[in-house]
C-alpha cells in the first residue's frame, strides 16, 4: 500500500503524538509498505526543514505558531498540500487528530475519494486552561473547537481513539463508530536488562541510600510537572530525575533550585534505557493526556508506577497491584502515593513485577498490524461505496 501519515507535530519536537508517528512509519517500511510523512514546519532557522525520517519522505509546511503554544504551527490551506497527495497517490491517508495540515488533507481526501482514517491525539478543547489561555478565551473556545473535533472525526472513513476514555469522549460529542487503537510497547529498549550500577550512581550522586524516582515527557505546562516538587520536601532520601524538554524547562529548573531534582534535557538511545532500568518508581502528574505511553514503557522497564486519573492510565494501572493513582492536582495523595511505595521495599519489588507482566504482554508489532488491517478494511469500503454511487449514477 502507498500510505500518508499526516501529522500536526514532527522532529525535531519530541512527544507523545510523534513517537506514535515514527513507531507506526518504522512498522509500516518493515512491512514493505510506501510511506509519506505530511507534517508542520517546526524547525527553526538556520536548521533546515525536515525531509526524511528512516528513509522515508517528509514534506512540512510552514505557517504562524500559536499564541499560547508557540510549538503548535498552524498551517493555512495552500497548493502545496494538494500537489504531495495528488503526486504520491496514496492508497489511505491516516490523518493523526486532523487540525490545521490534517484537516486541510481530509477535506482534499474527501473530494479526491481517498479513503482516510483518523485517530485522536489530544483534546485541545481541555488543554486549553494548561496552556496558558486566559478562562474567559477557554469557555469561548471549547464550544467550536468541540464541533471540529466533531467534523474532523465524523468525515473520516475510519476513527480511532487511543482509550475507552477518549472513546466516551468523542461518543458524547456526536462522533460515533469509533474503534480502539491499543498501545504497544518496545519491549527490548524499555527492558530491565538494561540496569547500570555506574548510571544509578550518577544519577544519585553516589548516594546508595537514595531512591531514584523518575518523569519522561515534555516539560509544557499541561504535564504539571511542578506538582512533584512537594513530593522532594515530604519524602526523604530521594533524588528525581527529570527527563524531557520544553517551553517549561526554564521556569521549572527555577522552582526545583536547590533540590535533588536533576534535569537531563532530552535523551535517547541506551542512556534513556538505563535511566529506566535504574530507577526505583515513575512518577507522572500529567493533567491531560490521551494515554500516557511513558506510563506503559516505565512499567515494562520493572518500575511501578504513581500517575493521575488521566486519558488510559487507569486502564493499565490496578490500585496498589502495579501502582497507585490520584486525582489531577491532589499533590498530597502523590505525595502519599510514593511514600506507601517507597516505605515497603517488598511491596513495590512485588509491584514493579506485577508492572513487568502487564506491560511485556503489549507488542506494538501485533497492535501496528491491526491498524494495517484496519486500512485494508477502509480501503475496501471505500472501493465498494465508490462502485455503488457510480452504478447508481448510471442508472440515472
Amino acid at each position: 500500500m502507498r500510505i500518508i501519515l499526516c501529522c500536526e507535530t514532527f522532529y525535531p519536537k519530541v512527544d507523545g503524538a510523534v513517537r506514535m508517528v515514527s513507531i507506526m512509519a518504522d512498522h509500516l517500511k518493515e512491512r514493505g509498505h510506501e510511506v509519506l510523512i505530511l507534517a508542520p514546519n517546526l524547525t527553526e532557522p538556520p536548521a533546515e526543514p525536515v525531509t526524511e525520517y528512516n528513509g522515508m519522505p517528509v514534506i512540512t509546511f510552514n505557517g504562524p505558531k500559536w499564541l499560547w503554544y508557540p510549538e503548535f504551527i498552524y498551517v493555512f490551506p495552500n497548493i502545496k498540500i494538494h500537489k504531495a497527495i495528488k503526486e504520491f497517490q496514496p492508497d489511505i491517508i491516516h490523518l493523526f487528530h486532523p487540525t490545521s495540515v490534517g484537516m486541510w488533507s481530509l477535506l482534499l481526501a474527501k473530494f479526491m475519494r481517498i479513503p482516510t482514517v483518523a485517530t485522536f491525539h489530544i483534546d485541545i478543547a481541555r488543554a486549553l486552561s494548561s496552556l496558558g489561555v486566559p478562562s474567559l478565551l477557554v469557555r469561548l473556545f471549547i464550544p467550536p473547537l468541540d464541533f471540529l473535533t466533531w467534523l474532523m472525526f465524523s468525515l473520516a472513513d475510519a476513527r480511532f481513539a487511543t482509550s475507552h476514555k477518549i472513546q466516551d469522549m468523542l461518543h458524547q460529542l456526536g462522533v460515533s463508530n469509533v474503534g480502539i487503537w491499543r498501545r504497544g510497547v518496545n519491549q527490548d529498549f524499555f527492558n530491565p536488562k538494561h540496569f547500570s550500577q555506574e548510571m544509578r550512581d550518577k544519577l544519585t550522586n553516589g548516594d546508595s541510600n537514595s531512591k531514584i524516582l523518575i518523569y519522561v515527557g515534555r516539560l509544557s505546562g499541561e504535564k504539571s510537572v511542578g506538582d512533584l516538587r512537594p513530593i522532594l520536601n515530604h519524602v526523604p532520601n530521594i533524588s528525581l530525575v527529570i527527563v524531557g524538554d520544553g517551553t517549561e524547562r526554564e521556569r521549572l529548573e527555577a522552582l526545583f533550585s536547590g533540590t535533588k531534582a536533576i534535569f537531563t534535557g532530552h535523551i535517547s538511545g541506551l542512556e534513556l534505557s538505563q535511566v529506566y532500568a535504574s530507577a526505583d518508581l515513575f512518577v507522572f502528574p500529567s493533567s491531560m493526556e490521551t494515554f500516557g505511553l511513558v506510563v506503559l514503557e516505565a512499567m515494562v522497564a520493572k518500575l511501578p508506577v504513581v500517575a493521575t486519573r488521566v486519558g488510559g492510565i487507569p486502564n493499565v494501572i490496578t490500585e496498589g497491584v502495579n501502582g497507585y493513582t490520584v486525582e489531577v492536582g491532589d499533590t498530597d495523595a502523590m505525595v502519599d502515593a510514593v511514600k506507601k511505595t517507597l516505605d515497603d521495599e517488598d511491596h513495590r519489588q512485588m509491584m514493579a513485577q506485577n508492572a513487568y507482566d502487564y506491560a511485556s504482554q503489549l507488542s506494538w508489532e501485533t497492535v501496528n498490524d491491526e491498524m494495517i488491517e484496519n486500512y485494508k478494511r477502509v480501503i475496501q469500503s471505500k472501493a465498494k461505496k465508490v462502485t455503488q454511487t457510480s452504478y447508481t449514477n448510471k442508472l440515472n
